[in-house]
């Protein structure tokens, strides 16, 4: 597993106070946003706030935070496009 993608699941768990949550309980491929970890939107913009503060990544399209959120996966390979 990337360390990137560690990385994320660590901060996604800390700044969303997902405290029932693990490292290990999320896979790469869940789905942020539904059933498997069930992110909502108030969740989305921490999410845009922590690429911004931690990765100086700004999202301006919404439809492309759509596909970047999808999952860690997605999330990640974004960041690594943009670094």
């Amino acid at each position: 597993m990337s360390n990137l993608r560690v990385e994320l699941k660590e901060k996604i768990i800390e700044q969303l106070n997902l405290e029932d949550l693990s490292v290990e309980d999320i896979q790469n491929d869940d789905l942020l946003f539904g059933d498997e970890i069930g992110l909502d939107s108030i969740d989305a913009l921490e999410l845009i706030v922590l690429l911004e503060k931690d990765y100086g990544i700004k999202l301006t399209d919404p439809a492309e935070g759509k596909e970047v959120f999808k999952s860690i996966e997605t999330l990640a390979q974004f960041i690594e496009s943009k670094q």
